[in-house]
């Protein structure tokens, strides 16, 4: 009988899916089972809630991944119920505070917005679906011979889209007016341009979003072969890692349904939960290398609203074409994004990304008796680098257990001059950027540490074992002949960008790797 090795994979999220489906597809026997501490949201799993389309299912799926949030106890943090912009405090809809308050809550007093999502997809299922590829220093120098195939790898996975919107006409005359501002100070083909995303564009002009659903593909088909030997489990909670002389034999699961505790016996595991609970998870199994949970990083992020100015738009772009264009968008009120910019990264003229959002409506209700904007809004935000540094990072306390009875966080975060001012110039492009587009109905502010949602470096990679990285080049834990460690977590490097589509590319990887290892 031919031997089906056992992969399992904690964590359901676009990179623990990216592990699933490229092990099935390169191993012709291997089985994957994957563990899920929170519910599926969605009769497919991992699919984005973006695509709901009835409001109050959408409500429904978002708050069933709020975990100790959902409900009342989401309100009487003052935590509003209508739906949020990307970074805005509090985060946005599906997430919830990792320093809630309550009883086992998180320390995170100089990390206030770090949140989570507890759901089949992970932030999969509430993410904005931008996939700007890294450049310059944002890349993994000793991943440098092979970083354009596994991006391009990344991206298939991701149904990436590098022109999605570009036939909008509102889109064309905000990148126009970007242009005449921005343009003699940038690079050739680094100034303004729609802003890769991942998703499937719909007849209507709309976008079905990409969720863990999409990079998992045939493992979710019913009659699929790579299906059957695939098998997904809900409200599983991992608690412990087994190992032994760096070999791990399995996992300890509880199901949080039945509360029954359970050993499966796995060839390898993936830990693949987020950069706060997987290495929470190393640590509650003994495996404590030396940069565990340090050398945190995330994307500072300075945002705005801007009414867009008719007198500016009309320069670049007809009312008739505003009404054919505001009629498309009418059958599919449901998505509020009609066009997605951007300036992207360069070095050294530009060091941080500007993302432009384009909606008809603004984020939130204007004050007064304001009467909207016929041209409409952009939600604009810079992201700029966090350096990587020891400081900055989880610590974990066995005396303390969390609201989940693992040992419980506290994390350390501080700014330093270098962020400061390069904060403070993105702030003054900001402005510059809003005045070239209209007037501005949110000014631009600071958000607080965490509220990019971008968590990198507490699990990072490097190419040797000297103490500074948890995991190697393939992404095994560094002692370890069959831990692997997947996600955000993994980066090296200070960014700006949106990190999904490395930590795929990452992950795309760290999976062949293992296919070829199992035989």
């Amino acid at each position: 009988m031919t031997r089906q090795p056992t992969v399992v994979i904690v964590g359901s999220g676009p990179i623990g899916s990216a592990y699933a489906r490229v092990i099935l597809e390169a191993h012709p026997t291997a089985r994957v089972t994957m563990f899920e501490a929170g519910p599926q949201l969605t009769e497919r799993p991992g699919e984005s809630v973006r695509n709901i389309a009835d409001p109050a299912a959408k409500e429904a799926a978002r708050e069933a991944s709020q975990g100790p949030q959902s409900g009342s106890y989401r309100s009487s943090l003052g935590i509003p119920d209508s739906a949020v912009v990307e970074g805005m405090f509090t985060a946005r809809q599906g997430t919830f505070l990792l320093d809630f308050g309550g009883e086992g809550s998180a320390h995170a007093a100089s990390f206030p917005a770090a949140a989570a999502a507890t759901n089949v997809g992970g932030q999969g299922a509430h993410w904005t679906c931008a996939i700007p590829r890294p450049a310059f220093s944002e890349r993994i120098p000793f991943l440098e011979s092979e970083w354009d195939e596994l991006v391009e790898a990344a991206e298939g996975l991701l149904h990436g889209q590098s022109a999605a919107f570009a036939d909008s006409a509102v889109g064309r005359a905000i990148r126009a007016l970007l242009e005449e501002e921005f343009g003699a100070e940038l690079p050739e083909g680094r100034g303004p341009s729609t802003l890769p995303v991942a998703g499937d564009p719909q007849p209507d002009g709309s976008m079905r979003w990409t969720g863990a659903d999409t990079v998992l593909g045939p493992l979710v088909e019913p009659g699929s072969a790579l299906a059957e030997r695939f098998a997904l489990h809900d409200l599983h909670l991992v608690r412990r890692i087994e190992h032994d002389a760096g070999v791990v034999t399995g996992v300890v699961v509880e199901d949080l349904r039945s509360r029954e505790t359970r050993t499966v016996p796995a060839d390898v595991v993936v830990v693949a939960a987020d950069a706060f609970r997987s290495p929470q998870l190393l640590w509650a199994s003994g495996i404590r290398p030396a940069a565990l949970g340090r050398y945190l990083t995330e994307h500072p992020m300075v945002i705005s609203t801007v009414a867009l100015a008719a007198e500016k738009m009309e320069r670049h772009a007809t009312s008739a074409q505003l009404d054919a264009e505001l009629e498309r968008r009418s059958a599919n009120p449901v998505d509020p994004v009609a066009a997605v910019n951007r300036i992207p990264f360069s070095e050294p003229e530009h060091p941080f990304s500007l993302q432009v959002m384009y909606a008809e409506t603004p984020p939130f209700r204007l004050l007064g008796d304001a009467p909207a904007n016929r041209w409409g809004y952009v939600n604009m935000g810079y992201g700029m680098r966090k350096q990587p540094r020891v400081e900055d990072g989880v610590r974990f306390d066995d005396a303390e257990l969390d609201y989940l009875g693992l040992p419980n966080m506290t994390i350390e975060y501080a700014l330093t001059e270098a962020e400061e001012a390069e904060i403070a110039d993105a702030t003054a492009r900001l402005r510059r950027a809003g005045a070239a587009l209209g007037e501005f109905v949110a000014e631009p502010r600071l958000l607080p540490p965490g509220s990019s949602l971008h968590y990198q470096g507490t699990m990072r990679m490097g190419p040797a074992d000297d103490g500074t990285s948890v995991a190697d080049p393939e992404s095994r834990v560094w002692g370890f002949e069959n831990l692997v460690v997947g996600g955000n977590a993994l980066i090296p490097t200070a960014t700006t960008v949106n990190p999904t589509l490395m930590s795929v590319a990452i992950a795309v990887k760290g999976a062949r790797a293992i296919a070829a290892r199992l035989g």
